[in-house]
């Protein structure tokens, strides 16, 4: 029998459970190590810190080597164990079949992480009757939402991966299970997923008005069984699990073997999760458009005919304040000084507001006439509010942010670089080093460790990219990625999205959500 590494303290304790790692720290690890591999093989120098001890006999190594972020013991891999060493399998097997092994044992010990994660969250947080005091009915509700059906799914889908692998120290497949429980119960993903819009503004408004819910906080955060790691790091843990499930099946689909029954059932499970994915995305999505429209609506004060804002087939775009050139439009006046009013643009699917904060006009003196040029186009509406053609010289504070109104109010033209589904011979590519959260409607928040297609690039730190794993488009900071030199390494990133892409399941891209139904004309 193979049993993973975890005990059991009683239940009612505040820290029941030991294990070698939480799933955080299993996540952060992981992803170091896959940012390293792809180092190694772009011919890059690797810390040896962060090196993980990685079997030299490997030629593609799995990026699940499991460790603890303080320990120098890490979780052996799945040829490491104690019962396959004592077997022959590892003479036995192909190189590539062990290279399976690891993938598949990755996704049942990184859920065994996983659980034991949510088991914290669920005995030191939400059972704890000093911290369930501090708060209402309705508060407990919006913090922990249906976690309790999500711990349960949880456990359900560990117990079936653990029988399938004591069944045999030799794994035969875990996409079929994937499949049937993403199938029959990973729906409460979704439910837990799109609360975390009203999560997030609850415990925000709890942290600063409830003295008694902060100091609670504080104390249970300091328990050594949570290793430093915040609350808030165990309640973002659903949806960061079922992104990364479909990751672990979709690293398993680029391994399998083709016209096999492993690449049936891996196909099936990484739709089945994908699908899921979408729904969490668009039910956050809706969530935060329909909160940001009634916000931005409070805001606005119509002169003339009042636009309703707020509509289910309405979203934010891009936002933002650009002054506006007044007098003559041409730029042989630009030498002089000359007249600019601050405007303030909603960009929207399909409306773009132009709004003024006041009607004073500011006087701008400029000295450098190539400076003055820089960050100038010209935005030509064929139709306004009184269906008549308009044009506005407009002026941004920096380059990057020019490129980025160009492209949010012309989302059909040409990009610099071509997309993945262009199927170029090859492209720019970067990989993520270090998380970023989007500010701004237009960007995109990524997680180290994914790999982005280049579509443009600006001189003042930005990149508009496409992640090849889900097609999401948007901006990011140069400083958060790393180029990948090598062509072989771009090929075959491109060959294995490509492979994914085969399989996934019809209908649009993700990224054809932000096309823009306004009819205008932009000149730089």
């Amino acid at each position: 029998m193979l049993s993973l590494p975890i005990c059991f303290k009683k239940k009612n304790s505040p820290c029941h459970c030991t294990l070698a790692f939480l799933y955080q720290e299993y996540r952060d690890t992981s992803k170091q190590q896959e940012i390293d591999l792809r180092r190694q093989r772009d011919g890059l120098t690797v810390k040896a810190e962060a090196s993980g001890g990685l079997s030299s006999s490997m030629s593609s190594p799995p990026v699940g080597q499991l460790q603890l972020r303080n320990s120098i013991n890490p979780m052996s891999l799945w040829q490491n164990l104690a019962i396959v060493q004592n077997s022959s399998l590892l003479n036995e097997l192909s190189q590539k079949e062990i290279i399976m092994q690891e993938a598949m044992f990755e996704l049942v010990s990184s859920e065994a992480s996983y659980y034991k994660s949510l088991e914290i969250l669920e005995t030191t947080f939400l059972h704890n009757p000093v911290l369930s005091n501090t708060l209402s009915n309705s508060d407990m509700h919006f913090l922990f939402s249906n976690i309790k059906e999500v711990v349960k799914a949880s456990e359900s889908f560990l117990i079936d991966l653990e029988n399938r692998i004591e069944q045999s120290i030799l794994i035969s497949d875990v996409c079929d299970i994937v499949h049937q429980h993403a199938t029959e119960h990973f729906h409460v993903f979704n439910t837990y997923v799109v609360n975390q819009v009203y999560q997030e503004k609850t415990y925000r408004r709890i942290l600063q008005e409830n003295v008694a819910f902060r100091d609670a906080i504080t104390s249970l955060e300091k328990l050594p069984c949570l290793r430093g790691l915040s609350f808030t790091s165990f309640l973002i843990l659903p949806f960061q699990r079922i992104v990364r499930l479909k990751l672990l099946v979709q690293n398993i689909l680029k391994k399998v073997e083709e016209n096999s029954e492993r690449e049936t059932n891996a196909i099936k499970a990484h739709k089945e999760l994908e699908q899921i994915v979408k729904d969490c995305n668009e039910g956050v999505r809706k969530m935060s458009r329909t909160e940001e429209l009634i916000s931005i609506e409070k805001t606005l004060e119509f002169k003339c005919k009042s636009v309703p804002i707020i509509s289910h087939s309405r979203w934010l775009l891009k936002k933002g304040e650009v002054q506006q050139m007044s007098g003559p439009k041409s730029t042989r006046t630009i030498r002089s000084r000359k007249l600019y009013q601050p405007v303030y643009l909603f960009l929207f699917n399909n409306l773009l507001l132009i709004t003024k904060r006041n009607s004073r006009l500011h006087i701008c003196h400029q000295e450098d006439q190539g400076q003055q040029l820089a960050n100038i186009f010209n935005l030509k509406l064929l139709e306004n509010q009184e269906e008549r053609q308009v044009s506005y010289m407009l002026k941004t504070t920096s380059m990057s942010d020019k490129h980025r109104w160009i492209c949010a109010l012309t989302p059909h033209r040409r990009t610099r670089f071509m997309s993945t589904s262009a199927h170029q011979p090859d492209s720019p590519q970067v990989q993520c080093i270090q998380s970023y959260t989007a500010q701004e409607p237009d960007e995109l928040s990524v997680e180290m460790a994914d790999v982005l297609n280049i579509l443009e690039r600006t001189d003042d730190g930005w990149m508009m990219g496409e992640r090849l794993h889900d097609s999401e488009r948007g901006w990011f900071p140069t400083r958060v990625v790393e180029e990948i030199q090598n062509k072989e390494v771009r090929a075959q990133n491109r060959k294995e999205v490509l492979r994914i892409q085969q399989n996934k399941i019809d209908g649009p891209p993700s990224g054809s959500r932000n096309c823009v139904q306004i009819p205008f004309i932009i000149k730089q």
